[in-house]
């Protein structure tokens, strides 16, 4: 119903509205063209999701989502949108975005603040921070006042675009033309993007006016800067930071050793960052599955698999479970360091999660384990991967006859 509402505003014309009523009757075949019986909410959320992931057209891809029905009320609905427009993107078919952002404005259902939030950060994610700002802008048509919300999410938009320029303008201005008072939030968007510009040493002047306006930082807030010290390789800054911490009473935890521990892999300096890791645990804390996975991504860039075999050992024996980026991150880089026995065992325990490494490390963990003349598991890698997977079926049993008997 809601569907049909958004119809009658975008198209006034009685016969128009007619003839695409028809073709709306026809979109909801898309989401259940076997069932008989309308699908509730989240059913349509679910099999959106689905076709989105697979479909590579553009028209259909928005086909779908009007469907659905999306709103941003509901967690599944964000993620299709976010998959929606990332496609739509890739395939630069933008004049379909705003059109289709354009005509969601319109439904009665969608005129409040968190959908004009919504779409802004949609726009920032398509990198048409333009219209995300005339968004924005022309947010009270919409019957929203302007607020701190939006403003952040505006901020949110110029980061997805990583247009830092843009962003700086829109933090100096906005406030002032639209009475905006920032909150904890903006002020952690923009370190955010000084620190991922390089402009760190910016943030002091930022957290001199937070003093000033009595907003005190949290946890994020050092995060964040200490990410951009780290990638400036600025390590009197660094202790210059933490020492703030203290000043502003921000307790040491987990997510500020993370971001630590990934700027220094990122740097390619995995053993100081262990060495960080050792130091949170002789404080008593407890590492948690993010710290493993970035530690462990580390030592495997820099070719030290032992440190990164030791360390998923260990993260598994204290009861944090790696997702499945840091399955696919073991699996190709034992397979390149020709450790293919472990790889196997690995790959084997991701698949009975369900998450499969892609077909070039599995091509790769395939001939490795033949060339070590584990025949037999190799056979067994292919027979999971046709039984899971319906695509490239031939190109597998292709492989497979040519494996030795």
């Amino acid at each position: 119903m809601a569907l049909l509402y958004r119809l009658r505003y975008a198209f006034p014309s009685n016969s128009t509205y007619i003839n695409y009523r028809l073709h709306c009757r026809s979109l909801s075949t898309i989401l259940s063209p076997d069932s008989s019986s309308p699908l509730s909410a989240k059913q349509k959320s679910r099999a959106a999701l689905s076709l989105l992931k697979t479909e590579k057209n553009p028209e259909r891809i928005i086909d779908i989502c009007r469907a659905a029905t999306l709103t941003p009320e509901s967690h599944l609905d964000r993620i299709a949108f976010s998959v929606a427009i990332s496609k739509l993107s890739e395939s630069k078919h933008f004049d379909g975005i705003r059109q289709f952002l354009e005509e969601l404005k319109s439904r009665p259902d969608l005129k409040n603040e968190r959908f004009a939030c919504h779409a802004i950060v949609l726009y920032g994610q398509a990198k048409m921070l333009d219209h995300a700002i005339r968004t924005f802008k022309q947010i009270d048509e919409l019957g929203v006042r302007h607020s701190v919300k939006s403003l952040n999410a505006l901020l949110f938009a110029c980061n997805l675009a990583k247009d830092y320029k843009e962003l700086k303008r829109v933090f100096m201005e906005f406030p002032k033309i639209y009475g905006i008072e920032p909150d904890l939030d903006t002020y952690n968007r923009v370190i955010k993007a000084f620190s991922e510009s390089g402009s760190s040493s910016a943030v002091y002047s930022i957290v001199a006016e937070m003093d000033r306006k009595d907003v005190k930082p949290n946890a994020t807030t050092f995060a964040n800067w200490l990410t951009g010290c780290y990638m400036e390789e600025k390590y009197e800054d660094v202790e210059k930071v933490i020492k703030l911490m203290e000043k502003y009473g921000v307790r040491r935890g987990v997510s500020t050793y993370n971001a630590r521990i990934q700027s220094l892999c990122k740097l390619k300096k995995s053993s100081e960052a262990k060495a960080l890791f050792d130091g949170m645990l002789s404080r008593g804390m407890k590492p948690n599955s993010v710290t493993y996975n970035e530690l462990i991504h580390g030592f495997c860039k820099e070719g030290n698999l032992d440190e990164a075999k030791s360390l998923f050992k260990r993260m598994i024996n204290s009861g944090c479970q790696p997702n499945s980026a840091c399955y696919f991150t073991m699996v190709y880089f034992l397979c390149r360091g020709g450790d293919y026995e472990t790889a196997f065992k690995i790959c084997a325990e991701s698949m009975e999660k369900g998450w499969v490494p892609n077909i070039t490390t599995m091509k790769s963990l395939v001939d490795g384990l033949v060339s070590i003349s584990k025949v037999e598991e190799a056979k067994k890698v292919i027979g999971q991967i046709k039984e899971r997977f319906s695509n490239n079926v031939d190109k597998w049993n292709e492989i497979e006859a040519g494996l030795p008997q």
